[in-house]
């Protein structure tokens, strides 16, 4: 209930933030909002969605979960890809961390993807919260849902994320089950191995020397120039992020890291034109 958390901002500062990506050389953004119903509505967001289209090819959300009916406006106005972390397949760890609320219910959190699906979307990205479980176990699990919805979802693309617990601002984060680096090299290496068609992201939790050897290993796609606080894009702030930032490198000095490894860094991956 800190109340510096809660941050709306209006269509047109989403907008600013857009361009202030696009700028940046971003053909692809995701959207990310907090899961209180009473701060972000589902038309808030499509008409965000609608703005940004204007602007940006490819949208996607991180956002509360919801029903398939109030994805599909989000997605008539142009959301096409929607990301959703399951945090820990461990019911027991996930009870222990979400103790009221919808977020509360591991089932309903669990098919939100396939509602996702349902309503039309056509990029769908999972994760576990890395340090809440068992790593060994939580991988397992996840790489068993990016099979599960490569199968049932099969006109969609699915990615998984691999985040690790980091310092925030606002909560106590230590994780409870550590991940070192040998062990995140090997699950990325494992989820290659088993899914060869799926793309593995990862974002700038990680240190820079780690992220461009994990280039070499099988991940596929990388944030850079992240900011974790509202409006941080437009109007940098280096108070009130999320978590912190472990690489702090800009966008060309990551795709030059990219071309480095012999790689070819791509903005955008598709065109609408091409769908109808």
């Amino acid at each position: 209930d800190n109340p510096i958390l809660r941050v709306t901002l209006t269509v047109d500062e989403v907008l600013q933030e857009a361009r202030a990506l696009k700028t940046e050389g971003f053909r692809n953004v995701l959207l990310v909002a907090g899961e209180h119903p009473r701060f972000v509505a589902n038309s808030y967001l499509a008409e965000c969605v609608r703005a940004l289209r204007r602007e940006i090819p490819a949208v996607s959300l991180e956002v509360g979960p919801m029903e398939v009916a109030d994805y599909e406006p989000i997605v008539t106005a142009g959301g096409e890809g929607l990301v959703v972390y399951q945090e820990t397949y461990d019911r027991a760890a996930y009870a222990s961390v979400h103790l009221a609320g919808k977020k509360k219910d591991f089932d309903w959190r669990l098919a939100t993807p396939e509602r996702g699906a349902e309503a039309g979307m056509r990029r769908l990205g999972i994760g576990a919260l890395f340090g809440l479980g068992d790593w060994q176990s939580d991988g397992l699990h996840l790489a068993a849902h990016a099979a599960y919805l490569a199968r049932l979802a099969w006109r969609a693309s699915i990615t998984v994320s691999l985040p690790r617990l980091r310092p925030a601002e606002f909560a106590d984060t230590r994780p409870r089950y550590p991940v070192t680096d040998r062990e995140l090299v090997q699950l990325v290496g494992a989820l290659r191995t088993l899914l060869p068609d799926v793309g593995i992201v990862l974002s700038t939790r990680e240190r820079a020397a780690l992220r461009d050897g994990m280039l070499r290993v099988g991940v596929t796609q990388v944030s850079a120039g992240s900011r974790t606080e509202p409006g941080g894009y437009s109007r940098p702030d280096e108070s009130g992020g999320q978590f912190e930032v472990e690489d702090p490198r800009n966008p060309e000095e990551v795709a030059e890291a990219i071309r480095r490894a012999g790689l070819d860094p791509v903005w955008k991956d598709w065109e609408t034109v091409l769908h109808g």
